[in-house]
């Protein structure tokens, strides 16, 4: 017995296909290769066609499928990149691209009902600025593109895009409506005021679906395209990050992990209903939310992570260069990179820094002693500098970062970004072998009942390294010489 898990995200979609009994991925496909298109007419904005999602996810199935027999699969489970926007009509058709995470255009009308809904409420209520999230990107479409916007019957997330194309059912779930800053955490269900105050109907929000559970079954459709068998339940749907702590087994208070892909994230769990008053980092609903038991995921975001990296390896190492020979370049570099600092905030308005897209900036290159080397290490120090600058935040709501858990990906590939992040945290890092595709196959296990809960799927989670913080003074010193470039 199989359990088949997709993740959305905006670089690929990434499938995996988990043996229900032993635990481990027997199938892990990805497209494409290559980062997936994303379209900026203008500065700040970022889209991305639904189509295109299902395209890849139809080629990431085909490749899977060569590997089990599809009529073994028990169940499925999504992860999706968050805060998207996906209208559709009454026909199912998308209207428009979807306008994705790291947009920005949205932040003035956040912005806007965070002060006339009243800064107090909201955090309250809503645990969060409306922001650039989710709701402020529909509100855009409203005031600009009215004609479009009347012919929307439903809006959703990527997740529940993805969802309605394999069941042909229309749901969400409470935890993406908290992504979206919909839900309110004091009443248990969706915002009356903020959809007044953005003159949303409620009709335009589709059902909602508990995380874990039956939201729907395979259609005649879907299986015919995808070489599934019909009938076969999703019962699990998460945005990535809950979905990546997830697959960490981070379920309980104090929990913490972490993700370095395009963007970047520290992610702790707390049964506290808090909030930042400031925003710079953001309280969701967790993957075992409930009403009557709060779990919460505090959730702190750097846009410039791996795509930093990426920008790095297109533009300044050598060409055909890989990111593991930058990783050894910049092994070879001091702490502190010989005194180059760079903020890596290039990649649209980063929430840390209050919305502001202030772009990526470097300090202290010198022409007659830098090279690519103290460039490739800045670059990382930097992101984790980011890092340590949000953790600040959420250590004074209470949250205790001591052990990172993290999937041995992406970023944490690289012994630099490892050390540092361990450094300068003085927290102990747990590397496992995992990803988010295989954790939703995990999802759907326990949202189809095959496992009872967490612990017993993930008994098999395999833990394969640990950092311990070193060289706290050296990695401290150039976090403050990094901190003091911060001007916003």
């Amino acid at each position: 017995m199989y359990l088949l898990g997709y993740d959305i995200g905006s670089s690929s979609v990434k499938g995996s296909i988990v043996d229900a009994q032993s635990g481990k991925t027997v199938a892990f496909a990805s497209y494409p290769s290559h980062e997936a298109i994303i379209i900026s007419k203008k500065p700040g904005w970022a889209e991305q066609d639904p189509s295109m999602w299902w395209g890849n996810l139809k080629i990431v199935t085909e490749r899977l499928l060569t590997k089990v027999d599809a009529r073994d699969i028990a169940a499925i489970g999504i992860s999706y990149q968050m805060h998207g926007l996906v209208c559709i009509d009454r026909d199912r058709n998308v209207l428009r691209p979807s306008i994705i995470w790291c947009d920005s255009r949205a932040v003035p009308y956040g912005e806007e009902a965070f002060k006339s809904l009243d800064p107090q409420w909201c955090l309250e209520h809503l645990l969060n600025s409306p922001g650039n999230f989710t709701a402020a990107k529909l509100a855009w479409v409203k005031e600009n593109e009215p004609e479009l916007y009347k012919r929307i019957w439903k809006i959703m997330l990527p997740g529940d895009y993805i969802a309605m194309r394999l069941t042909d059912t229309v749901c969400t779930t409470a935890g993406g409506l908290s992504e979206g800053i919909f839900w309110d955490f004091k009443a248990g269900r969706i915002s009356a005021p903020l959809l007044e105050h953005f003159g949303f109907s409620d009709t335009l929000i589709p059902d909602i679906k508990s995380t874990f559970g039956i939201q729907g079954t395979v259609s005649r459709k879907a299986a015919e395209e995808l070489g599934l068998k019909e009938g076969i339940p999703v019962t699990y749907r998460a945005g990535d990050q809950p979905n990546n702590a997830l697959s960490l087994n981070v379920f309980n208070p104090g929990d913490i992990a972490s993700t370095a892909g395009t963007s970047g994230v520290v992610y702790g769990v707390t049964d506290k209903i808090n909030y930042d008053p400031a925003s710079r980092v953001n309280t969701f609903a967790h993957v075992n939310y409930t009403v009557d038991n709060p779990r919460l995921g505090v959730l702190l975001c750097i846009n410039g992570t791996g795509i930093m990296n990426s920008w790095m390896r297109r533009h300044v190492a050598l060409e055909g260069a890989t990111y593991q020979e930058m990783n050894e370049l910049a092994e070879n570099v001091p702490i502190g990179a010989d005194g180059i600092s760079i903020l890596p905030f290039g990649n649209g308005a980063e929430r840390l820094l209050g919305n502001k897209n202030v772009g990526c900036s470097i300090y202290g290159l010198d022409f007659n002693r830098h090279d690519r080397p103290q460039l490739f290490r800045a670059a990382q120090e930097g992101i984790v500098f980011g890092f340590r600058f949000g953790i600040e935040v959420m250590e004074k709501m209470g949250l205790k970062v001591d052990k990172i858990h993290a999937g041995r990906a992406n970023m944490f590939q690289s012994k630099v970004f490892r050390d540092t992040l361990a450094g300068v945290t003085g927290a102990t890092i747990e590397l496992y072998d995992t990803e988010g595709s295989a954790g939703a196959a995990k999802g759907a296990g326990i949202g189809a009942g095959i496992y009872r809960d967490n612990r017993e799927a993930f008994a098999t989670l395999e833990r394969l390294d640990v950092i311990l913080p070193d060289h706290q003074d050296q990695y401290r010193e150039a976090y403050e010489r990094w901190k003091s470039h911060l001007s916003f």
